[in-house]
């Protein structure tokens, strides 16, 4: 049995399939992508396994029971930082460190809160506010408050999807080195091919919806730790960035449009702006007059 599993899973919204027959199993410890295009479902995948909102089929055990709500045996890194602006960086990271270890001395949970900041190199800013920090510190802080709580499976929602590509390089470097300190079972969730092949164990394309699901799982055996620039002259990572990325092009070549409703052209005719400003009814093709001219 896998530790986390998503068993024939569906989810739509509003009448609207976002994803269909999603089957997963992800082993305790490993790091796993899901890469695919913007708007196709990705977010709404991790949203079910961080139990925010359920399958309309299927089902998402951890541990062989079924998630039916959140918890925090799983840590969910969102993109928008999700900081409270009047809150320190120490503050909002003891926001989640006091729902979860309520039964700790005040002492215990503070040491605990200020490991966390050290671990993403915040100490020197643990009182400032999110308005002094920069986008990379502020997410920063939101991974320090994720693994804080001690979760058993990280999960990280498109989180460097906002910052410039010299934060984004530093951020991922964080990312690895604390998943090869803490080994926690993460699921990234990323539109960046490069990003999952430096990160993950393994990388699982997503298809294009409506009712978009997983394509076939990509194992990456590149030897840790990962330099980039050492990879970028890697055959194997080469290798496996074409076959990745082939993948995602070959759903965009094979997506099928449909029309749903035939788009008709309105009947009004533009404004006549020599008619009086009072009052002045639309012009419609229908209503036009024919003028004959004599030379």
């Amino acid at each position: 049995m896998a530790f986390l599993e998503l068993k024939n899973v569906s989810k739509g919204f509003g009448g609207q399939r976002v994803l269909a027959d999603i089957n997963l199993s992800i082993e305790e410890g490993e790091f796993v992508a899901i890469v695919g295009y913007s708007g196709q479902g990705k977010s709404t995948l991790i949203n079910l396994v961080a139990g925010l909102i359920q399958a309309d089929r299927g089902e998402v055990t951890l541990e062989g029971k079924a998630v039916t709500g959140p918890g925090p045996d799983r840590g969910l890194v969102f993109q928008n930082y999700s900081l409270l602006p009047w809150l320190t960086v120490q503050e909002n990271i003891a926001l989640a460190v006091d729902e979860v270890f309520a039964d700790w001395p005040t002492e215990k949970r503070l040491a605990h809160i200020d490991k966390y900041i050290a671990m993403v190199k915040l100490s020197h800013a643990k009182d400032r506010l999110p308005k002094q920090l920069s986008g990379g510190m502020r997410q920063r802080v939101a991974v320090a408050r994720t693994l804080a709580i001690n979760p058993r499976i990280l999960l990280l929602d498109e989180p460097l999807g906002a910052l410039d590509a010299l934060t984004r390089a530093n951020l991922q470097d964080e990312i690895a080195n604390i998943w090869q300190s803490e080994r926690k079972t993460v699921v990234l969730i990323t539109n960046s091919v490069d990003e999952a092949l430096l990160l993950a164990d393994r990388i699982i394309p997503l298809t294009i919806g409506p009712g978009a699901t997983l394509g076939q799982p990509v194992a990456v055996h590149l030897d840790r730790p990962r330099d980039r620039k050492a990879l970028n002259h890697d055959p194997e990572f080469k290798r496996l960035r074409a076959l990745v990325t082939n993948q995602l092009l070959d759903f965009n070549a094979n997506r099928k449009v449909s029309l749903s409703k035939k788009l008709t052209r309105p009947d009004i005719l533009p404004e006549d702006l020599d008619a009086p400003r009072v009052n002045r009814p639309p012009r419609r093709p229908g209503e036009e007059k024919r003028e004959t001219i004599l030379a």
